[in-house]
């Protein structure tokens, strides 16, 4: 049995060793391709330097003929020569990395996208040339080690840290673009599209997330189908209308046995058995909510249209539904806070935020958690001292979202996991929890046969380390909150708590500056 097992994990790793090869042969002949196209747009420019007064034209008919050739949009094929010339003429470093099959086209547009504000940057002047060297390290330092979607999220990071002036800048310009939009979609369907701040597009999504949720558990929030009105309340006791032996007034005043007489005035509870036995399980009194069948996408579309068209902006908040607010997390430098300087925040999970907004959000906000950080840039500490409330508040602010590598779930939608199983004799230790999703967190349960299950443990870097069933390891690295930039000026005496170690920056320009999030 042991050796019919053991050959069963080799031929699990054989062929996860081939895919993985096979995935890093792809991207290196997709780096190819782009190089062509960088080639291509070369040989374009040429032509439009021979006929300038046909530029579009030529430019159209190129574009045309990729589409048509690789079977593409367009609009893709656009997308695609402009990287490919990005890459061949300003990003040497990720070049080489995209050659060497190390990161995916995917990593590629992502780092190109989120280059924007540090190439705006340079273009004014506001930064030296070489700042564009350091976002590529940067940012290569996710890519060859994680998803493309963590890479974007740490690539605006970056950039914030290296731009940080262009970037409120850019939040500014895009603000005034707020805008609300409807198209048809076909078969009775419209698309509804909402262009907003970022911070404020989570928090709908989040609340409305929340309350759908509640409605799946607690379907006595939902407004029971009672079929066809009854004449109205017009505000008689409702004892008078519907007496507890269940009748009601007939039209000459005689009491009869009837359904309750307005359509949301009860008089016990209807999901509670009838008082008077003689009423059974079929009567009016009895008030049935059906299941609903809705999918969670189908509740929060349902929710987003209820409140913008019932729901009354100043009305008092009650229970239930009306009770659950959005939650967003936000980090933002203590001297920003006070209007120091305008570093950008950091909406978690998601990027930089504009300075003003962060301090009108914090203006609102119940609880303050400080955070204290390493030269390194790592989290060690807050401000809290209640021994779990203390550990909760560092592990949200360490871990964001599911340590599961790539994993993108936000923390509070994950559940604290012991690493060290609690049971045998794990510690409750901020060195053995961090959080993991629901669809990840049973990976490492343990009544899953050891065949198929998971094993995740913190490394001295908080590093969390998952070994597979096959014993293969992967490593979600934490996300940093201190990038390292060169100093415009030779800084004054360095501060323990403000100042990084010299060696650690990678630029020139003497010891490095914090640039906190």
């Amino acid at each position: 049995m042991a050796n019919e097992m053991q050959a069963l994990i080799e031929r699990r790793i054989a062929l996860l060793d081939e895919w993985a090869v096979k995935q890093r042969e792809i991207a290196a002949l997709q780096a190819e391709a782009s190089d062509l196209l960088a080639r291509r747009w070369e040989l374009w420019q040429e032509e439009v330097s021979a006929a300038p007064q046909h530029r579009d034209a030529i430019e159209r008919s190129m574009m045309a003929e990729y589409a048509a050739a690789g079977r593409v949009a367009q609009g893709s094929m656009t997308f695609a020569f402009t990287d490919a010339h990005l890459l061949a003429t300003e990003f040497e470093t990720v070049r080489a990395s995209f050659a060497a099959g190390r990161i995916t086209p995917h990593h590629v547009r992502e780092i190109l996208r989120e280059a924007g504000p540090v190439r705006e940057a340079i273009e004014t002047g506001a930064v030296e040339a070489g700042t564009l060297l350091l976002y590529e390290a940067a940012a290569l330092e996710t890519a060859e080690n994680d998803t493309a979607a963590r890479t974007r999220a740490q690539a605006r990071r970056i950039a914030a840290a290296l731009a940080g002036s262009t970037i409120v800048e850019q939040h500014e310009r895009a603000a005034a673009e707020r805008t609300v939009t409807v198209r048809s979609i076909g078969d009775g369907l419209v698309l509804l599209q909402a262009v907003l701040p970022e911070h404020l597009g989570v928090a709908i999504l989040d609340r409305l997330t929340r309350m759908a949720r509640h409605m799946q558990k607690h379907p006595e929030d939902r407004d029971p189908d009672l079929g066809p009105s009854e004449p109205e309340d017009v505000g008689l006791d409702p004892e008078t209308l519907m007496p507890l032996d269940g009748r009601r007034p007939d039209a000459d005043g005689d009491l009869t046995e009837g359904a309750i007489f307005g359509s949301h005035t009860f008089t016990a509870d209807p999901f509670e058995p009838p008082l008077d036995p003689r009423l059974h399980d079929d009567s009016p009194c009895i008030t049935h909510v059906p299941a609903d069948t809705r999918t969670m996408d189908q509740l929060r579309t349902d929710l987003f249209t209820d409140l913008l068209l019932a729901s009354i902006p100043t009305e008092a908040h009650g229970t239930g539904l009306e009770s659950i607010h959005a939650t967003i997390q936000v980090t933002v430098a203590a001297t920003t806070l006070v209007g120091e300087d305008d570093l950008p925040a950091e909406l978690d999970g998601c990027g930089p935020l504009d300075p003003a907004v962060a301090r009108s959000l914090c203006g609102l906000g119940t609880g303050w958690t400080r955070l204290f950080l390493d030269p390194a840039g790592m989290v060690v500490e807050t401000d809290t001292y209640t021994p779990t409330e203390q550990m909760r508040r560092f592990l949200r602010a360490r871990d964001q979202h599911c340590r599961f590598p790539g994993c993108r779930a936000p923390i509070h939608r994950c559940e604290i996991d012991h690493n060290d199983d609690w049971a045998l004799g794990g510690k409750t230790h901020i060195d053995n929890l961090a959080h993991f999703c629901a669809r990840h967190h049973p990976l490492k349960h343990p009544d899953i046969p050891d065949s198929h299950r998971w094993y995740a443990r913190q490394l001295p870097d908080r590093s969390v380390e998952w070994v597979s069933p096959n014993g293969r390891r992967y490593r979600d690295r934490p996300n940093r909150r201190v990038m390292f930039v060169p100093s415009v000026e030779p800084p004054g005496p360095p501060d323990s708590r403000e100042r990084g170690d010299p060696s650690d920056s990678p630029g020139p320009g003497g010891p490095p500056e914090q640039a906190p999030f």
